[in-house]
């Protein structure tokens, strides 16, 4: 959703140093920031005494009484000397946290640093968008050709631990900074999905995950499909680029695929709905706090002369959602595919002088037609679920997997088998004579040691071979193709 930031009027912090209550009247001014708006303060404050404003606030916000006892009492009598700048960002990360708002959060310089990284540059990580959702870390969508789609991570899968060390009442912030590292290093995710009573682990390889976030091609019968993985400062521009590609090898129907794209910067997913819906229809609107609404309107022509139709699924999130609204009830243009993720709400973030910042839900968006979709999601004009198979767990390649073991990974391999036509016989998580015949086969068509085991690059080759069955049959995108061919024929 909207990102965008401001700086604080730099002050010199060197002339407070012998002030008693310097710490105490930089809690208050932060305090304020959050309930009355950072510009406002800055106005009312200039030119008086530090000692004046603590004054005025302790007169003019008797409520802070509490905060101010709590840190006197710890600086002045706890145990051990304290660090007050924890004691200062502590009470901040308290006040965020109490609204129970996943998308509010506040951010140490080290977070802010990733937050930033996430909108306008490329990072090193597995490319995984994430979201704490009570006192969990869940993940939104995967990156197209991250590590993390391709071990086959997949929305709503419940992240446990990250190298062991559980993210059990974490903030999405700082489970980033334990899953990021640099490129070439390892890291191990324990991950819950759906109702599967066994956690299984999985170690990824981190990359460079890259800025493009536009791919285009052009399939059987000029239709193009488009798909855009996420909404960063550059998208409008790439996908303008894509659709000019696309039309000159005339281009006859577009498919607009962001299933997986778990959103980014409001204004990229305004101006490309602006592309598909008509000059001066409502695109979304946005509600504050008062109950006010602002409506935003296209500003293009709807300038594509061709049927287009868009994808969407369960990691079709925020700045996704926005466009599949617009397009859907302001274009007349069909949504195919699963139900979306449901984010209605836009955030901010300001920032510090010290580089930390905190990000807070500023507002809710709407849909043209005035509908709130927070946790309830968009319904596509066309439901088409994913073969079955499209859900199956992933199997770590570090876990050997041998005759005679019994699991919920040797029945997902089992799965994985016989999806690819290799008959692991009967199906019920016991390894036998029979699933050991069927690895080996699996094995020798791929040009693999026969061993019979499941480990290393036979579990990477299973998984890469599940995730080419799902592309040769993307029945989501074949009722795309199948509808368009109808419009196109008209």
């Amino acid at each position: 959703m909207e990102e965008g930031t401001n700086q604080e009027e730099k002050k010199d912090s060197s002339k407070f140093i012998h002030i008693k209550r310097y710490q105490l009247l930089l809690l208050i001014l932060l305090l304020v920031i959050v309930t009355a708006g950072i510009t406002a303060i800055a106005l009312t404050f200039k030119g008086e005494s530090e000692e004046s404003i603590v004054q005025r606030t302790n007169s003019d916000k008797p409520e802070f009484d509490k905060l101010f006892s709590t840190y006197e009492t710890l600086t002045e009598q706890y145990y051990k000397e304290v660090d007050k700048d924890k004691l200062i960002n502590g009470a901040i990360n308290g006040m965020l946290d109490s609204l129970e708002d996943p998308y509010s959060d506040y951010m140490n310089e080290e977070e802010a640093k990733s937050f930033h990284e996430n909108i306008s540059s490329s990072f090193e990580g597995i490319g995984a968008e994430i979201q704490e959702q009570e006192g969990k870390i869940v993940i939104v969508s995967p990156i197209k050709g991250s590590p993390a789609e391709k071990a086959g991570l997949q929305p709503k899968d419940i992240i446990l631990s990250v190298n062991g060390k559980s993210l059990q009442g974490m903030s999405s912030t700082e489970a980033v900074l334990l899953i990021r590292g640099k490129k070439g290093s390892k890291v191990e995710l324990e991950i819950l999905r759906g109702d599967s009573a066994e956690p299984i682990k999985v170690q990824l390889t981190r990359d460079t995950i890259p800025l493009e976030t536009v791919y285009a091609e052009m399939l059987k019968d000029g239709i193009a499909k488009v798909q855009i993985t996420s909404f960063s400062e550059n998208t409008a521009r790439e996908l303008r680029t894509a659709l000019n590609d696309m039309a000159s090898k005339e281009m006859k129907g577009l498919i607009l695929d962001v299933r997986g794209n778990p959103g980014g910067l409001l204004d990229q997913a305004e101006q490309i709905a602006s592309m598909f819906v008509p000059r001066g229809e409502v695109i979304f609107q946005v509600e504050d706090r008062n109950g006010e609404k602002a409506v935003f309107k296209s500003k293009g022509n709807g300038e594509l002369d061709v049927p287009v139709v868009v994808l969407v699924d369960k990691g079709s999130a925020s700045a996704s959602e926005i466009l599949a609204a617009a397009v859907k009830e302001s274009a007349g243009i069909k949504l195919i595919g699963e139900k979306t993720f449901g984010k209605g709400t836009v955030q901010s973030a300001k920032d510090f002088n010290d580089k930390s910042n905190f990000k807070f839900t500023t507002a809710k968006w709407l849909t043209p037609d005035g509908n709130w979709i927070h946790k309830k999601g968009i319904k596509p004009d066309v439901e088409v679920a994913l073969p079955q198979y499209a859900q199956l767990a992933f199997i770590s390649p570090d876990k050997e997997l041998k005759e005679s073991d019994s699991s919920a990974e040797v029945k997902t391999a089992e799965e994985m088998l016989e999806v690819l036509g290799f008959s692991p016989g009967k199906v019920d998580g016991f390894f036998d004579s029979e699933t050991k015949k069927a690895v080996q086969a699996f094995q020798t068509s791929k040009k693999l040691e026969t061993t019979g085991v499941v480990k290393g690059k036979t579990t990477l080759q299973l998984m890469e071979g599940l995730r080419d069955k799902i592309l040769n049959n993307d029945t989501q995108l074949k009722k795309a193709q199948e509808l368009l061919g109808k419009e196109i024929a008209k």
